[in-house]
């Protein structure tokens, strides 16, 4: 299941988006995984089944990329150093790619689970 979001709620009121954009900068830039080339979407935890599946959904390259990304902010981690700041993650560059894979599968396993509850009541029929 996806991380709950109050995006919509704060992005439909100007004066709270206003208020709350360089807070969300703040808060994101402080969190540092940016610092080691990362992206948001490479810290969401590959515990659950709907996750390995959207991984198993990813292009070929995307997901290169995705544990290229990984293994270098490891090595940068063991070695208790951060990117040069020309190969930090750049904001434009800080796009979702997994999130909505993830929200297409919840989706699909949320109508799976509609369509299999559904009853089906037969009229009687008239002769």
């Amino acid at each position: 299941m996806s991380q709950p979001s109050l995006a919509k709620f704060v992005i439909k009121r100007p004066w709270l988006k206003r208020w709350m954009t360089p807070l969300a900068n703040w808060y994101v830039d402080a969190a540092g995984y940016r610092k080691l080339g990362l992206r948001a979407d490479d810290l969401i935890p590959e515990e659950s089944d709907t996750v390995l599946l959207a991984l198993k959904r990813l292009p070929p390259k995307e997901a290169y990329d995705r544990v290229f990304r990984m293994r270098r902010a490891f090595q940068c981690s063991l070695s208790h150093q951060l990117l040069p700041k020309e190969e930090h993650t750049k904001v434009e560059e800080d796009v979702p790619y997994l999130t909505p894979i993830i929200e297409e599968i919840e989706a699909e396993l949320k109508e799976r689970e509609d369509l299999e509850a559904m009853v089906v009541n037969k009229k009687p029929s008239r002769t």
